[in-house]
């Protein structure tokens, strides 16, 4: 891609913190099958050498990875957002520093804006694996229906890849402190809103580091945020009224105790 040549796809990477797994990830985007691209990462305020692992790939790929920097940390947030307004590409990925995916990833996303022009989103089912291997899968409805936002968030975030258009249209990702962690669900509600649509390939194409027992140290007030966008989510779709019993759900689900809560996770994991 020379300096004349807009790249199709610009992914978007928020590191912090993830010297040690970042090559992997940046790895996965410079191999991919589908060429037409740009990275641009933001480091976030890491205080290990996180910085210098990226610079040495934006050295190394001049043209292809753009690096900016946060004075301190943000949030991702903010940080994303910092990443779209520099973005080029008529289409936004997403990627983790910690995560890995399929070198045809992007291929397989892009063919189906290629064949289904009026979708804006796509994601695809994503796996969980920490140093024993894969343990776990998620999976959403092939195509997400506004009652879908009631059981959570219709789409992964990491495995996105997004119409540019439908990011300017809701103005990007919302930064307000009780969105933290939920940023995701709040930006499919407003591009549901705003008349956009998605879609889920069935394939796990993407691979979340997690450890097994993450999912059961998340903090409360997280808990809360997304019970927070529930409610958002029945006002701003027009959900019926008794939507509103399922934003008390995440907040039950984080009193339950442990032994409870163990189950009920690992029913919703496919393997």
């Amino acid at each position: 891609m020379d300096n004349k040549t807009l790249p199709v796809i610009s992914v978007i990477m928020g590191v912090y913190n993830c010297a040690d797994t970042l090559p992997e990830a940046i790895e996965c985007i410079v191999n991919q099958t589908f060429t037409e691209w740009e990275l641009i990462m933001c480091d976030d305020g890491s205080i290990d050498n996180t910085y210098d692992v990226a610079k040495q790939y934006a050295d190394l790929y001049k043209g292809k990875v753009v690096l900016l920097r946060n004075d301190q940390n943000m949030g991702l947030n903010y940080t994303l957002n910092k990443c779209l307004s520099v973005a080029k590409g008529e289409y936004i990925a997403r990627m983790d520093g910690d995560d890995r995916c399929s070198i045809n990833r992007l291929e397989v996303e892009f063919n189906i804006f290629m064949h289904e022009p009026e979708i804006a989103i796509v994601s695809t089912d994503m796996q969980y694996f920490d140093e024993t291997g894969v343990w776990g899968r998620i999976s959403h409805p092939t195509y997400p229906r506004k009652r879908d936002f009631l059981n959570g968030t219709p789409f992964c975030h990491a495995p996105c890849l997004v119409k540019r258009e439908a990011f300017l249209a809701v103005g990007g990702y919302s930064e307000a402190k009780r969105l933290l962690r939920v940023e995701d669900y709040h930006l499919w509600v407003k591009m549901y809103k705003a008349g956009y649509r998605g879609k889920n390939i069935h394939m796990p194409l993407y691979q979340m580091r997690d450890n097994r027992n993450a999912y059961s140290r998340r903090k409360f007030k997280y808990r809360v945020n997304e019970a927070y966008v529930k409610v958002i989510a029945v006002k701003e779709l027009k959900l019926p009224v008794t939507g509103y019993i399922y934003a008390l759900r995440p907040i039950l689900v984080g009193l339950l105790p442990r032994m409870f809560y163990d189950k009920l996770h690992k029913k919703n994991l496919k393997m």
